[in-house]
């Protein structure tokens, strides 16, 4: 049995506690960071001892390759990965070009992801870009239309796919509006759920089909004033599954984020009651990994289905042209340069 649950590693190196824990616990995957990652072997041998002691061929193995100020992975040993804006601007001078550059970037990171052993990036963010909001999103929004995120969202989730790498899209029901950083504090949007139907859950209503999906820690007041979306059974039933009519995995968001509250056991709990088919724990930390592992159940019935799903897609490997994709990223660095983002 697998637990509902995907964690964090200290470091470079598997340590003997953490391979005891993923043995006994045998989460449904691992998620990767800067601090796991110092070059190329060493990563693949660290996820090939992760998915030993978990004894499965299924371990989902996620980071966060978004590109621009979110990607664990940098030059000088990795590509140039610019944010979601400078695809936007591509987009916005010619749509067709600047769809296929999302695509190709994206496929081009998927080859290099699985290199290494990296099946899963929690990418694209499908939160709208909001003037006077937080600039938690900023440029790592591909718009400030639904219309625009979704087709690059989509373009960007494609191409993974190609390259069997699962993208988890969010952050669901989304963040844009937030004038704060849930990593720091718990951030509250009070805009009408008429407005936010229209606007903010129309990228993810589009891409509904995609195999995953990342809660928001944030609260939708008129949808429910008292819980964060990610702790909320009420957003998750009624929106997530309900209004955008998403059927994939759903995971929360880092349990060890600001915005939430309580015990790490209890936060675990909490956004499994709410709805989430897996709890995401980030950091790392040994204490707190144990407290996770006990608020978790083992994956059973649908949660278990979508976790299968999301398996399926790591099994694919289309073809595509690589030296067109290298010189559609080389145009998305460029584009970058001019934007003065990266």
């Amino acid at each position: 049995m697998r637990a509902a649950l995907i964690v964090g590693l200290s470091g470079e190196i598997l340590t003997a506690d953490e391979r005891v824990y993923l043995r006994d616990a045998r989460p449904a995957g691992i998620i990767l960071f800067a601090r796991n990652c110092r070059d190329r072997d060493q990563i693949r041998l660290l996820v090939e001892a992760a998915c030993a002691a978990i004894s499965a061929d299924d371990v989902l193995v996620l980071i966060d390759q978004e590109g621009g100020r979110v990607r664990r992975l940098r030059p000088p040993q990795w590509r140039e990965l610019p944010a979601a804006a400078a695809f936007a601007a591509l987009r916005d001078r010619d749509r067709a070009t600047g769809e296929r550059a999302a695509w190709l970037a994206a496929r081009l990171t998927a080859q290099d992801l699985r290199s290494v052993g990296i099946n899963t990036n929690c990418t694209p963010v499908l939160d709208l870009k909001i003037e006077g909001a937080h600039d938690i999103i900023g440029d790592r929004a591909y718009g400030s239309t639904p219309a625009d995120i979704a087709a690059l969202g989509r373009a960007v989730a494609e191409g993974h796919m190609a390259g069997g790498v699962v993208p988890v899209i969010k952050h669901i029901p989304g963040h844009g509006r937030a004038l704060a950083d849930s990593h720091l504090e718990l951030p509250v949007v009070d805009t009408s759920r008429a407005e936010l139907a229209a606007t903010d859950f129309a990228p993810f209503r589009s891409l509904a089909d995609m195999p995953a999906a990342m809660t928001a820690h944030v609260v939708y007041s008129a949808i429910d004033p008292e819980l964060p979306g990610s702790a909320s059974a009420r957003v998750t039933a009624e929106v997530i599954r309900g209004d955008i009519g998403f059927d994939g995995l759903l995971m929360s968001d880092d349990l060890g984020m600001k915005a939430l509250s309580g015990s790490f056991s209890e936060r675990a709990r909490a956004v499994i009651a709410a709805g989430s088919d897996v709890a995401l724990h980030c950091s790392g930390n040994f204490e707190e990994m144990q407290a996770v592992a006990v608020g978790v159940p083992a994956l059973a019935g649908r949660a278990l289905e979508r976790f299968a799903a999301c398996a399926a897609v790591t099994r694919r490997n289309e073809p595509f042209d690589l030296a067109e994709a290298e010189a559609a990223l080389a145009a998305a660095v460029a584009q970058s340069r001019t934007l003065s983002i990266s």
